[in-house]
């Protein structure tokens, strides 16, 4: 059984999106990830190929930036897709109606630290950084508390 932190070389852009599709396969209602990095560290990168590979038509999966809020349903159940880069306090998350979608939908949510201490606790973080030695390579540092997470996750170990 793997333990947190989990890292993984992500050495491309196509990399990044196989790991997206890899772990959406994995993903129930229910499941939050937590995306955080600078910008263009590649979050919205991961949250459109992870949301493309679980739609059984393909369609276009903007950044939710301005709208703050996308949704989908996908195979896997309903998914929702939050950018809270423009909020400026936590008190604005309740009102997107995302504190519901925690437990019903699976949620990916860029920019967590705009929700205070109000994440769910059983979230998985993928903390997005560049790799100092390769401009198109990311270093994706996974953490958890819940005991899911490991089991989710298990295949990315050997990588």
């Amino acid at each position: 059984m793997i333990r947190p932190p989990l890292t993984l070389s992500l050495t491309c852009a196509d990399a990044s999106a196989r790991f997206a599709a890899q772990l959406g396969a994995r993903l129930a209602p229910g499941d939050c990830l937590l995306l955080s990095g600078p910008i263009g560290a590649g979050k919205t990168h991961i949250c459109r190929h992870l949301i493309q590979s679980l739609l059984d038509h393909p369609e276009d999966v903007p950044s939710p930036t301005f709208t703050l809020v996308q949704t989908y349903a996908t195979r896997a159940g309903e998914l929702w897709h939050a950018d809270l880069y423009r909020l400026t306090h936590a008190g604005e998350v309740d009102e997107l109606g995302l504190f519901e979608a925690f437990d019903h939908a699976i949620c990916l949510v860029e920019w967590p630290d705009r929700l205070g201490g109000d994440a769910p606790a059983d979230a998985l973080t993928v903390a997005l950084a560049a790799d100092p030695g390769n401009d198109d390579s990311r270093i994706a540092t996974l953490t958890w508390t819940a005991p899911k997470w490991a089991e989710k996750l298990d295949p990315f170990a050997d990588d």
